[in-house]
């Protein structure tokens, strides 16, 4: 059985392993993403590829987890925060300069089946894989099969409007996708840091401000209404899938306190007298989603 190389393209690093037959990791390796330079993503890639192969001494299968997804009438991606993407023939591309096929799927997706094979999820009938980092992605698998949808957007749930809003947060961010008001500009790393900007705050990553949220009480208030969108954004997905599990990925994922204080949260839009579906942090960590990819090709 040859060895499988899957791959995570992020917004800002690209995560790369592989697996043996057993499933355990022989290499890894991040690097950051070319951002905006579509040359050299897919040469990027190619090193990887090479880096890899030669740590494993074998021609390995390769899976790939992007931002956003592969028209089904065109090939060509859509849907990517990792705009530089859209609209180009990336698998193709991939497969031309790798000799090979390539597997593509969705980077939320590939984190939801890695966490529902042996996971956070693992046994889970229903789970609903988010992803919180540069955007807002996310996956659906039912009962160990993977939900795309005849249009390839299955789990998107980023680009709806954010769920019962407030008055100050009409019409709501501008988005790339032409939108105003989408949940990933709000829920985003970059989101998150945008709302601190508008409230007074200087310009700073997500995390920084995540981090002040212990001592300054700006930081604290935009953390407390981070979560409170993510409650509501969160109970339209119960409503609609009433998933077993949701599984949370990304690095805003990290941010603990979401496992107790959004689930206290959500039951006030939710149609439901009890609520029983589990918030969890993806067990592989950020390293779910590269992990799915390279299980493309089980």
């Amino acid at each position: 059985m040859s060895p499988r190389l899957g791959i995570d393209l992020g917004g800002t690093k690209i995560a790369a392993l592989v697996l043996d037959g057993r499933g355990s990791v022989v290499w890894e390796q991040r690097v950051a993403t070319p951002r905006h330079d579509y040359d050299a993503t897919i040469r990027t890639i190619v090193e990887l590829t090479q880096a890899a192969e030669q740590a494993a001494g074998a021609r390995c299968t390769v899976g790939i987890g992007i931002p956003g997804t592969s028209s089904p009438s065109t090939g060509l991606i859509k849907n990517a925060n990792s705009t530089w993407l859209i609209g180009k023939p990336f698998q193709r591309d991939l497969e031309h300069v790798l000799g090979r096929d390539v597997r593509l799927a969705n980077d939320a997706n590939c984190l939801a089946v890695s966490e529902a094979a042996d996971g956070a999820a693992a046994g889970a009938g229903v789970v609903f894989g988010i992803i919180l980092g540069t955007g807002c992605g996310a996956g659906v698998v039912v009962h160990g099969r993977v939900l795309v949808g005849p249009n390839g957007i299955a789990g998107e749930w980023g680009h709806n409007p954010l769920p019962w809003p407030d008055a100050d947060e009409l019409p709501g961010p501008s988005c790339y996708c032409g939108q105003n008001g989408c949940i990933e500009t709000f829920l985003s790393g970059p989101g998150l840091a945008a709302d601190y900007r508008r409230r007074g705050g200087r310009e700073m990553p997500a995390e920084q401000v995540v981090e002040r949220a212990a001592t300054e009480p700006l930081a604290a208030a935009v953390l407390r209404s981070w979560k409170r969108r993510l409650a509501k954004s969160l109970a339209t997905i119960i409503n609609v899938l009433d998933p077993d599990v949701i599984v949370a990925g990304g690095g805003m994922s990290r941010i603990t306190a979401i496992y107790d204080d959004v689930p206290k949260q959500w039951g006030a839009w939710v149609f439901s007298d009890t609520v029983d579906t589990r918030l969890v942090p993806a067990q592989y960590g950020d390293a779910s989603g590269v992990r799915g990819a390279a299980w493309l090709w089980k």
